[in-house]
């Protein structure tokens, strides 16, 4: 009996086979989503009953959902952080949860750090101007040895720097954990995330979305900024008070912002769209060729892995080992000796930081 896989990540596979033929070479059935986008607590309901694995992207496995996966065994993130799943509850029930970490940090650094420049050089709106017939020029500011801001200092912070580093930029960091080591390196200065913001001509927001970050960047932090500044979003929606966000661009507080996360997700609508000096994406920061194969080698690993009872690589909840789970007896299972030809092929994804 085939194992059921079912491949909510709309890039999963997108760009390469070798996840997919990762899963198929194992034993495992794969069942896709036929959305574009992430499914809602409803359609997971109606989809999850009878499958062993999910690979999930930005779809929200609640509690509700879980609990309806009978024979669920893994979540695997095809992607980074795992806010959007309920990992308590999966813990609760005996059910393994997977990243897949370092697999986008190149391709969200290099998206932070392409925002940065369009925002200094206002590429966007001189694209539509010229396009519609126009002729003028648009003043920017350079980029060349300014100071950037980087909050948030691991893989895709890490990523920035190196990058800010060509530009000949000064690079302040805060961070919980000082990778001394890293800073020393490549010229990094620790400082608070207060003085940070008052130094830094960009500043760019790469932390996880947790109790501390929550709302972080908001009406009193966002007037501690220089003014001129401008700030980039690549990491989560609900970092940023989108309100207070919109206001200070209004008021010239900062001088432009860059979006690529909402706190809806669609956003459908959000004060920031009619502002003329904010550029906004479609949370696209890891939509990249090398990125998706990246996660979706990591996230076909780490189900095949845990199918046949092996401790996947990138582990969330690791105190999940600890609970008794009764299998239902109409599940089927991996050989616990198998592996496939991809299995332990090398990618960019990485086990640090």
């Amino acid at each position: 009996m085939k194992l059921k896989v079912l491949v909510t990540a709309v890039s999963f596979g997108r760009t390469s086979t070798e996840p997919a033929a990762l899963l198929e070479n194992a034993g495992c059935e794969i069942i896709r989503s036929s959305l574009s986008r992430p499914m809602n607590e409803e359609e997971l309901l109606a989809a999850v009953p009878q499958v062993d694995a999910i690979i999930t992207g930005a779809d929200i496995i609640t509690r509700r959902v879980i609990e309806s996966a009978r024979r669920l065994r893994v979540i695997a993130k095809h992607g980074v952080g795992v806010d959007n799943i309920d990992v308590q509850c999966a813990t609760e029930r005996g059910i393994v949860v997977t990243n897949a970490p370092g697999s986008n940090a190149d391709s969200v650094a290099d998206l932070a750090f392409g925002l940065m420049l369009a925002l200094a050089r206002r590429i966007p709106q001189a694209d539509r101007f010229t396009r519609s017939g126009e002729w003028d020029r648009f003043i920017g500011v350079e980029v060349w040895g300014k100071t950037i801001g980087i909050v948030g200092l691991g893989r895709i912070g890490k990523g920035i720097a190196v990058r800010a580093r060509g530009f000949n930029m000064e690079v302040l960091a805060c961070d919980v954990f000082h990778d001394e080591p890293f800073a020393i390196a490549q010229g990094i200065t620790f400082v608070s995330f207060e003085e940070l913001l008052g130094r830094a001509d960009f500043v760019t927001l790469n932390v996880p979305l947790g109790p501390d970050t929550r709302g972080m960047v908001n009406s009193r932090t966002l007037r501690l900024m220089k003014r001129g500044a401008y700030l980039i979003n690549t990491a989560r929606g609900e970092i940023v008070d989108e309100a207070a966000l919109a206001e200070a661009l209004q008021n010239g507080l900062i001088a432009g912002a860059a979006v690529d996360v909402y706190v809806k997700e669609p956003p459908g609508e959000s004060p920031l769209f009619s502002l003329p000096n904010v550029i906004v994406t479609p949370h696209m920061g890891a939509h990249t060729a090398e990125a998706a194969r990246n996660a979706g080698l990591v996230a076909a690993n780490c189900v095949v892995d845990a199918l046949a009872e092996r401790r996947p690589a990138h582990l969330v909840n690791p105190q999940v080992y600890s609970v008794k789970r009764a299998i239902p007896a109409d599940a089927g299972s991996l050989t616990a000796g198998h592996s496939c030809p991809t299995r332990r092929r090398r990618c960019s994804a990485v086990n640090s930081r």
